[in-house]
């Protein structure tokens, strides 16, 4: 258990600074890295987490994630408290070095809506669903890990990050949101990167188990 904290803790930490990174980078150095640069930054860096840590913890380096894994009945209620709080710790760390590094940018690539919060809190609600509805087709258990695994979750993060970017910021995550938000003190709207992605992956849990066998997606929590 110990070590299965350690990287969700790690995996979380890489994926805010690579990505956030990239938008931050992008910003100070005059659009070098380019809003695909972005996308391509975070579905990479989901590729490689879960080549690196897969095996360890799932590779889940997402409250939302682990929040339905946990209603599938594939991972241990005793164990998704800890794994939220170390997933919110690493991305916090992550800001808080990106805040050293670049201590004049104002947001440090935190999410934001440029959209009204209606239409922006569905936007985040679907493509926290379809992430999760792909993640349970292609996991093993409560993990994320093998080559099929890696490049089709870090594919449609990346995918969903091209297109939802511009919009939402496509965070999926509420640590990825958390992070940049309370360092940067931008916390106006970060409710709905927290209550849009569990939701979005609690129903993609319903929509699951109505075309899967009752195994892979059941309503009922593993016992521990």
């Amino acid at each position: 258990m110990f070590k299965a904290l350690i990287a969700e803790g790690l995996g979380t930490f890489i994926l805010v600074l690579a990505g956030t990174g990239a938008v931050i980078v992008n910003d100070v150095y005059g659009g070098i890295v380019g809003h695909l640069g972005i996308a391509l930054a975070f579905g990479f860096t989901v590729m490689a987490v879960i080549y690196a840590y897969g095996s360890v913890s799932g590779a889940h380096i997402n409250p939302a994630v682990t929040i339905a894994f946990w209603l599938a009945g594939r991972f241990p209620a005793s164990q998704v408290m800890p794994y939220v709080v170390v997933q919110i710790l690493g991305a916090i760390l992550a800001s808080t070095l990106l805040r050293v590094s670049f201590p004049a940018h104002e947001s440090l690539g935190a999410t934001a809506l440029n959209i009204a919060v209606f239409p922006g809190f569905l936007i985040e609600l679907i493509m926290s669903w379809w992430l999760m509805t792909v993640i349970l087709r292609v996991s093993q258990g409560a993990r994320e890990e093998g080559f099929i695994a890696g490049v089709i979750i870090g594919s449609v993060v990346g995918i969903e990050a091209l297109v939802g970017g511009p919009i939402t910021g496509a965070s999926m995550n509420p640590a990825r949101s958390i992070g940049p938000a309370i360092v940067s003190g931008n916390v106006s709207e970060l409710w709905l990167y927290i209550i849009a992605p569990i939701m979005g992956t609690g129903i993609a849990v319903l929509s699951c188990s109505l075309v899967s066998c009752k195994s892979c997606c059941s309503m009922a929590a593993v016992k521990n």
